[in-house]
Parts: C-alpha cells; structure tokens; sequence
C-alpha cells in the first residue's frame, strides 16, 4: 500500500466494515482482459483467515472463468463522501475499501452450501437459518473466496 498513513489495520474495524457492506467486486483473469463482476456476499472470520461466499448460475461467464481461472482479486468500498474544494484539484473524498486476492472454491457438499448461503442471507438481510430446498441448492453455483491477501484503506 503506498499511502500506509491510511491502512486500516484493526480486524475489528475491518470485519465491522465488511459487515456493513453489500457488494464485493470479484476480478477474473480472462486470457488477457479483465472481467469484474458485482455480487452480494457473504463472509465469515475463521481465525486470522477470512472466506467469502457468493452465488450464481451454474452456467455463464462467471461460472466457467471460476472453474477455468480460480485465483481472483476482489474489492468492496464504501462510505464516500466528497470533500469539495475552490480548486478543482482540491476535491477530495472521505471512502473506506477492502481489496484484496484469493481463490475461488466451488462448493458441491450441501452442507457447506447451505452454511455459505446463510452466511449470505445474513449479510443482506440481517437473519440467519434459512430454509433451501434441494432443487435450489442443485440449481445454484455456490463459490468460497479464500483469501490470501487483503489491505484496508480509509481517508
């Protein structure tokens, strides 16, 4: 990071902020282009290590360069607020982000399908032990992020 007078380095801080938030940004490397896509998330902390979880069709872009391209870089921002100014290059924001890599799982147990899909209900509903059929938990791709780095930034 070259500005470390703005790393956020308390995983208090950090997990509150993620907590907060509802789009993760996954980029995958596609034989030479870049495709970003915005999902809703899930996460959990587990130890020092944090997973995030998000879901989708079974088929698509997304689906195949997660099979065929599993290590990702990822991004989540928020609290902007433009700071503005008298001169144009004084203009300014207030903003926190998260980025970061890993590698990107397929989940196949339902088990753990059910468990990250919770974890993803939570973070946009705010409740937890949802009900998913058999038939939904067969129709939906189901992916774990493994996080192998991640920084935090804030002004």
């Amino acid at each position: 990071m070259r500005r470390n007078d703005r790393e956020v380095s308390d995983k208090d801080e950090i997990v509150k902020f993620i907590s907060e938030q509802q789009i993760i940004r996954v980029g995958f490397a596609d034989d030479g282009e870049v495709y970003i896509v915005p999902v809703n998330y899930g996460f959990e902390v587990c130890g020092d290590e944090f997973v995030f979880y998000f879901h989708g069709a079974k088929a698509g872009r997304k689906f195949e360069l997660a099979k065929k391209s599993p290590d990702v870089g990822f991004e989540i921002d928020g609290g902007y607020q433009l700071i503005p100014s008298d001169t144009a290059c004084g203009y300014s924001a207030h903003f926190k982000s998260v980025i970061g890599n890993g590698r990107l799982v397929l989940i196949e147990d339902n088990d753990e399908k059910i468990h990250a899909l919770d974890r993803i209900m939570v973070q946009v509903s705010g409740k937890c032990g949802w009900e998913f059929s058999g038939k939904m938990l067969d129709g939906t791709a189901v992916f774990r992020l493994e996080v192998k780095e991640l920084t935090c930034k804030a002004k």
